[in-house]
Formats: structure tokens, C-alpha cells, sequence
């Protein structure tokens, strides 16, 4: 069965190991996303977000620009095993093939410094997903929704074929983006509000409203956003609060809408998936609760790549 995760912060954390002087790889390493437990786990697509925390970096846009030289390098290294794919196209390309894709995202809007010629160049770049902010205010999201230039960004990236992704925003600026996109919009990494009351997670309203536009959410896997409990009894009972949002997302806004969104080395203490090797304990814990082998296929992957279909 293949699999699509919408985002982990791999290339972020080989980056920073890479300033501190470790020099960490894709092929194998102690982070939870590489190569070896990539194609264990049955992927076939593997977002890569570009994070950069704009309180602690002097210059988000030259910080940003510096994982995606090392995204690149890191692909060009083991194309024999991954490869870039910028178009919906180069995915079933590659997976016919037997690569896994490589999708090169954005976390945090506001390293475009409010330009729409920075946004441009990102895409240029390979960037096909962004979300507005991360956990801060910006020039193009606050907590009362989106700016005018937030607006202005969603309708180029639109225009381009730069998916829109409302993970971390307020909730008025979900609701604004749901409202003005005139495509399919992605939740990458967000969970529901009703089975975890996390102000991160979606309320059912937010889940409808992103499913009504034909847009996907990922499941997140951090531990705090499945659950209020601190400590699991083992680790099938994490994946089963992973299962629990998968199916809440499902029984609210259709099949369709549920995808997969770990993560990864951008948080710790996830609910029973250690690393993205673990995926198929997932799969068979939603086989148990009745879900078809196309339903999981559609949670796994289909989902997400008609999302790209649509908007790329």
C-alpha cells in the first residue's frame, strides 16, 4: 500500500545538525524520517518543510534559502532512491518507477518578507505548499484572519500552484482562506479540536470547510494534539488516538479529506509512531475499525495526490 506524508521537518533538522556540526543525511540517521525507514514504511511521497522560526532567525529568507540547498543536495546525492517531483505528473512518474517524491514545502509565510517576488521564487525554486504563518502573527495572517497581503498571497499562490495550507492559523484565517480559495486548500499537519481540545486542532466546522472545497487533511502525530492523556499504557494505544482522529475526520467531512501529516523530527513524543518505518501498524489498526484497503489507500495516498492533481 502506498503511502503520502504532508509534513515532517526533516530538511529543517539535518540543517541545524549540519550549523552545529553534525552532518546528518537522508540515507539513514537518528532523526524519525530517512531513507531506509521511508521505503519500510511503504512511501511513495514525503513532504519536506522548509521551517524557519522568524523570532530566532536574523534572516528568515537566506535561512530558508539554505535548506533548500541542502534539500537539493541531499536528493541529487540519492537520486537512485528519491526523487523531486514538482508536478502531479513527475509523481506517478516516480512511483511507477520506484522512487519516492520529494515535495518541497514552506513553514511560515513571513519568509517571503511580505514579497509576492519572494513567493515567486520560491515556487521557481520547487516549493508547492506553504502555510501563512507559523506561530505568529505576520504580514500575512493575525488572529483576527488574514491581512489584505495575505489575501493577495492566496490568490497567487492559486494562480501559480502553490497549495494553500491553513495549518497554524487562527481560526478566523482558516475560515477566510476556506472562503476565498477558489481551489482545493490543505490542513497538513492538524487534528480535530472535538477529540483534543488544542486550539491547533480543527473544530468540526473547520473540517467541513476544508473537505467542501475538495481540500485534505494530515492526521499530525505529536502526542499532546490525539489526546489529554500524558502517558500511553503502550504504543498500539497511540496509534489507536491516531486512528480516533482519522476516523472523526472521515465521519465529519467525507473520505476524501483524510490524509496523513506526522510531523516528524518537528516534535517529539509521538502516540505509538516512532519513526515513519511504524506506518503500517496504522494501517492495520484502521483495517480493524472496518476501513476497506481502498479507504486506507484513499487516507494514504489518493487522497493527497488528486489534491495535487487539482491544484498543482
Amino acid at each position: 500500500m502506498f503511502a503520502a506524508d504532508m509534513h515532517c521537518d526533516t530538511i529543517s533538522e539535518m540543517y541545524h545538525d549540519r550549523k552545529r556540526g553534525k552532518h546528518t543525511n537522508l540515507l539513514s540517521n537518528d532523526l524519525q524520517v530517512d531513507l531506509f525507514r521511508l521505503k519500510r514504511g511503504g512511501y511513495v511521497l514525503q513532504n519536506f518543510a522548509v521551517f524557519v522560526d522568524i523570532k530566532e532567525e536574523p534572516d528568515p529568507y537566506r535561512c530558508a534559502n539554505g535548506q533548500i540547498r541542502l534539500f537539493r543536495e541531499e536528493i541529487e546525492r540519492y537520486k537512485n532512491q528519491i526523487r523531486p517531483a514538482v508536478t502531479a505528473e513527475e509523481l506517478e512518474q516516480n512511483r511507477r518507477e520506484g522512487y519516492i517524491s520529494a515535495v518541497l514545502t514552506l513553514e511560515e509565510g513571513e519568509v517571503c518578507a511580505g514579497s509576492l517576488k519572494k513567493l515567486k521564487a520560491f515556487y521557481t525554486k520547487g516549493v508547492r505548499m506553504m502555510t501563512f504563518t507559523w506561530k505568529y502573527e505576520n504580514s500575512l495572517a493575525a488572529a483576527g484572519g488574514l491581512t489584505d497581503l495575505g489575501f493577495m498571497f492566496l490568490e497567487e499562490m492559486e494562480r501559480m500552484g502553490m497549495v494553500p495550507d491553513v495549518s497554524h492559523l487562527s481560526d478566523a484565517g482558516i475560515f477566510d482562506v476556506c472562503r476565498h480559495a477558489k481551489k482545493p486548500v490543505a490542513a497538513s499537519h492538524s487534528n480535530a479540536r472535538a477529540l483534543c481540545g488544542k486550539a491547533r486542532n480543527l473544530t468540526d466546522e473547520m473540517i467541513r470547510a476544508v473537505a467542501s472545497g475538495g481540500g485534505v487533511i494530515g492526521v499530525n502525530y505529536y502526542r499532546p494534539f490525539l489526546n489529554e492523556k500524558t502517558d500511553y499504557a503502550d504504543e498500539s494505544e497511540g496509534v489507536a488516538y491516531i486512528a480516533d482522529h482519522i476516523m472523526h475526520l472521515i465521519r465529519t467531512g467525507g473520505i476524501l479529506c483524510a490524509g496523513l501529516g506526522s510531523d516528524f523530527d518537528g516534535i517529539h513524543g509521538m502516540g505509538g509512531m516512532a519513526d515513519c518505518s511504524k506506518l503500517p501498524r496504522l494501517a492495520k489498526e484502521l483495517s480493524g475499525r472496518g476501513l476497506s484497503e481502498r479507504e486506507i489507500e484513499a487516507v494514504f495516498y489518493q487522497n493527497v495526490l488528486r489534491l495535487y492533481k487539482e491544484c498543482w
